[in-house]
């Protein structure tokens, strides 16, 4: 099947290619009966602008980038979510890549990313990334970066994140009120600066209010650590009776340990983590959580770019409060 092309529709009407170019984008000096007759052959054709031609001659793809550590995490699923949906009202679409937390990956997807000429990315740094270099590059070819969720410490960025200190604070106020004696607190990779910033506020927090509380502070990177971690530290000699989970990742992991041990929430074993919201309403009873909305923080995220683009370039950083929600596990 042959593709209509402004030639073929040019000389099906006997006009010039110009003409036909100019009356497809309303032009003024076209009369209005002649964008009628280009308009209804381009529509009974099924005519598309050439995209590529139009990104050659603009420098404009309309298309905006997306890395994720992981498309499979929920709080990335809704982060997406929320970023296709203000991208479809502006005419945008997407580009997802993920970088599985690997810094080749990120740069990889980077290099792909320029090569199909994006107006814009949307980047949540990897573990242990090389270096921001190649982000200060992107920002010099006029392609502005947002960073957010986990985020560099550049301060001459757009970041936006959770509010991952409030995060943490609130959740350390739930622990204190639930008057536990022992506290297992659980962290992601320490590399990463969300973890840090949690890690810092839940302990400055419990260290000033509940001074004789005993807290272990652990990290776990996976699931499966946080499963091991449950498993070695749970024991009738050194019961903890209280578990705060960082991520949703770590509480699946703890999940799996507490219902091997047959461990009875709340009575034996109080639990609280960080969420989204989705993984905390699958058990019974509900797990408590602080709330981060990802679909909130891809909805601020927009903003911040569709400023950077019309030449705003900000340089700041914006957060999303958090809230708690009572579940039935503390």
């Amino acid at each position: 099947m042959t593709n209509t092309t402004l030639k073929l529709l040019a000389q099906q009407l006997q006009l010039s290619i110009s003409t036909v170019s100019r009356a497809l984008k309303d032009h003024p000096d076209i009369a209005a009966s002649t964008k009628a007759k280009v308009h209804a052959l381009a529509q009974s054709m099924d005519y598309e602008p050439n995209a590529y031609a139009i990104q050659l001659r603009t420098q404009n793809s309309r298309i905006l980038g997306v890395i994720v550590p992981a498309i499979s995490n929920l709080f990335y699923d809704s982060f997406i979510s929320a970023v296709e949906e203000e991208s479809r009202k502006h005419d945008y679409a997407l580009m997802i890549m993920q970088s599985s937390n690997q810094a080749e990956n990120e740069l990889n997807n980077l290099k792909i990313f320029r090569q199909n000429r994006v107006s814009g990315v949307f980047a949540c740094l990897s573990s242990h990334p090389e270096n921001l270099e190649v982000y200060h590059k992107m920002n010099e070819r006029e392609i502005p970066v947002v960073f957010f969720d986990i985020v560099p410490k550049d301060n001459r960025f757009t970041k936006v994140r959770m509010a991952d200190e409030r995060c943490a604070i609130i959740a350390a106020e739930k622990v204190i009120q639930r008057n536990g004696k022992k506290v297992l607190a659980l962290f992601g990779d320490p590399g990463l600066s969300i973890s840090q910033k949690r890690k810092n506020a839940f302990q400055n927090f419990m260290e000033t209010y509940a001074p004789k509380m005993h807290v272990t502070y652990l990290n776990a990177s996976s699931s499966k650590e946080a499963e091991d971690l449950i498993q070695k530290q749970y024991s009738k000699t050194q019961k903890f009776d209280t578990v705060f989970c960082m991520t949703d990742e770590i509480l699946i992991g703890v999940m799996k340990a507490v219902q091997a041990l047959q461990i009875k929430v709340p009575s034996e074993l109080g639990i609280i983590t960080i969420s989204n919201g989705f993984i905390p309403n699958l058990y019974h009873p509900k797990i408590s959580y602080v709330e981060t909305s990802g679909f909130e923080l891809g909805k601020l995220a927009f903003v911040q770019m569709m400023a950077n683009i019309k030449g705003g370039k900000t340089q700041t950083e914006l957060t999303v409060d958090a809230k708690y929600i009572e579940g039935g596990s503390l």
